[in-house]
């Protein structure tokens, strides 16, 4: 091939060469070589003389500078892409098989290994299973000719690091950037995820829980951990990493919500979840047993769906759903108020057990137990928020869902609740002892409507939530997306 003279271009067509050069490895004469092959069409245009393909470029102002891994097998082109940090722990295993499932998608994934991820598994396995070689140097020079670090930050859609280790959210808390990883971190105007991986002492310790609040104060979502046995013989609690399809599940819906893309973009949802704790005194207090497993799901499911939701709920033991704004509260009184300051909203979705009563004075000081017998404690009904919030004359959702957990005449019940309520759905289901649907991971529901009853098999609670989702979105089709309320 003749030779080529780069002097003769003009000074930013130059600029950019250079650039894409030093990203690929190669001197300008090669890349301006390798881009006339692949514009010519000429078979093997994209290996350079000495037949090695380029490193990939990122994404660019022109087809010609397409990356690499835009044409990778299980890629779309124009993909969404989910920039991988992976930390340094014995979950690292587990990030293969996360970037894997994430490629399954259609997603482009890039890969950050830290130093001592890189005692576990290998940037070239990584990058194997990415198209891509994975990243490990800061002080790369022929990354950072173009300061790589902002590059690979500005061009994720979504940033996941998983497995996160205690020392790499003590960092990102503090806003560290000593290493490639924390730089991008640092960096990144996207929504970020973190997969927390750690020993149980670790995960408990007051200053991971202290940079965990605010980690999640300044906006970073979190998946997991998981409890279950760790690599340490006889060790066993909360730490393991969530699994790879439980982040994928939540990566998807970050990218809905951000691209505004979901069945229920556009949508404002308010699900209730847990019981409501009424004080009798200090110590003691009237509640229903309820985990609130059903509702968070149902808020993580609209989460998923492209919905801008909010979640009031009582005192539960499960993680708050990522992408959701949760607001924690105690009363049926405190519930109803966070409720009414959330609308207006499209959708409503009321899955907390709130308690009937409470107690009209509770006792500044524990109740001591007396000779004379039992205390006397004066109770009175609590609002019923489902009812308020479905007799509103205006800024009523357009869908108001309720739940009634019963024991006996699951349907009568159900259909007399829905004409006294005034909502338009009701979830039933039964929740005697025997089913152990109260407090456990399945349930069996009827959906009842104005047109009659639908039963649904048994399945997950997950399962339910996005069934129920699934149910809302086909309905809200028919209604134009406005100000909620009619």
């Amino acid at each position: 091939m003749a030779s080529i003279t780069i002097r003769q271009l003009d000074d930013d067509l130059k600029r950019r060469l250079r650039l894409r050069a030093a990203r690929n490895g190669r001197s300008m004469e090669d890349e301006a070589r390798t881009i006339l092959r692949n514009a010519a069409g000429i078979e093997g245009g994209g290996a350079d003389a000495g037949g090695q393909r380029p490193r990939p470029t990122g994404r660019s102002d022109s087809a010609a500078d397409a990356p690499v891994n835009d044409r990778n097998v299980g890629t779309v082109p124009g993909a969404r892409r989910v920039l991988l940090i992976i930390g340094g722990g014995i979950a690292a295993y587990k990030s293969l098989d996360l970037i894997r499932r994430l490629k399954e998608r259609g997603l482009a994934v890039r890969c950050i290994l830290t130093k001592a991820a890189q005692e576990f598994i290998t940037p070239l396995s990584a990058g194997a299973l990415a198209g891509e070689p994975a990243f490990t140097d800061l002080f790369d020079a022929t990354t950072e000719l173009d300061v790589g670090h902002i590059r690979l930050a500005r061009e994720a859609d979504l940033v996941v690091a998983a497995p996160a280790t205690a020392d790499l959210l003590a960092k990102m808390a503090g806003g560290h950037a000593d290493d490639l990883a924390t730089a991008v971190l640092l960096a990144a105007d996207c929504a970020v995820l973190v997969a927390p991986a750690m020993n149980p002492q670790m995960w408990q310790h007051s200053a991971t829980q202290r940079n965990l609040a605010r980690l999640i104060e300044d906006g970073v979502d979190l998946v997991g951990p998981n409890a279950g046995e760790m690599a340490e013989a006889g060790e066993a609690g909360v730490g393991r990493m969530a699994e790879p399809l439980e982040i994928v599940a939540v990566a998807l819906a970050l990218l809905a919500n951000a691209a505004g893309d979901g069945p229920l973009a556009g949508r404002r949802v308010i699900v209730t979840s847990g019981p409501t704790h009424e004080p009798i005194d200090p110590v003691r207090y009237i509640a229903n047993r309820s985990s609130g497993k059903q509702g968070h799901a149902i808020a993580a499911a609209a989460a998923a769906a492209g919905a801008d939701v909010t979640l009031v709920s009582g005192p539960v033991n499960v993680p708050d759903p990522p992408g959701v704004k949760t607001i924690k509260v105690q009363t049926a009184q405190d519930m109803l108020a966070a409720v009414t300051k959330a609308l207006p909203a499209d959708v409503a979705v009321f899955a907390a057990a709130v308690a009937d009563w409470r107690v009209d004075k509770p006792n500044a000081n524990k109740i001591k137990k007396q000779a004379g017998g039992l205390p006397k404690l004066g109770l009175i009904e609590n609002p019923d928020i489902l009812a308020t919030v479905a007799h509103k004359s205006r800024g009523r959702p357009h869908l108001v869902i309720g739940f009634a957990a019963e024991t006996d005449h699951i349907i009568a019940h159900a259909k007399e609740k829905l004409a006294r309520k005034g909502c338009d759905w009701i979830l039933a289901n039964d929740v005697s002892a025997a089913t152990g649907i109260m407090g456990g991971d399945r349930n069996t529901v009827h959906l009842v409507t104005a047109r009659g009853v639908e039963s649904w098999p048994p399945q997950s609670k997950d399962e339910v939530a996005r069934a129920l989702v699934s149910r809302i979105a086909e309905t809200l089709v028919r209604i134009p997306t406005s100000e909620p309320g009619h």
